[in-house]
């Protein structure tokens, strides 16, 4: 049984490419069988992506982990400045206190020589 679209009637070649679009489409749809080696090349390929997918993780994991320690160093780096900068200038206001005591006790056996002295002259 040939089928003609319509509006072409009387054409011979039409019915002959149908037939051999349809057996072409026959041969195309027609279930054959998988290789042999498909099974374990689809596993290797899983396998091969789950292994690529575990080492990315590990690799950002890693990076993640590398830039904690580094924020970490700077940090400790930058408190510990601070913490020797405030105790060179604890020390440094030590030493004016010692230099200021030192200058008080000069002046105040200054200040005792002096009365001596006009209570001498006197």
């Amino acid at each position: 049984m040939d089928f003609e679209r319509p509006g072409q009637t009387g054409n011979t070649d039409q019915p002959e490419q149908i037939d051999e679009f349809e057996l072409e489409l026959r041969q195309a749809m027609e279930r054959r069988p998988a290789p042999p080696s498909l099974k374990r090349r689809i596993l290797q390929q899983r396998s091969t992506r789950r292994t690529d997918r575990v080492q990315s993780y590990t690799v950002w994991w890693q990076r993640l982990a590398a830039s904690v320690l580094l924020a970490g160093v700077v940090a400790g780096g930058y408190s510990w400045r601070r913490v020797e900068d405030r105790r060179k200038g604890e020390e440094a206001v030590q030493q004016v206190l010692t230099a200021l005591r030192i200058t008080n006790h000069a002046l105040n056996d200054m200040n005792r020589r002096l009365v001596e002295h006009d209570r001498e002259v006197k």
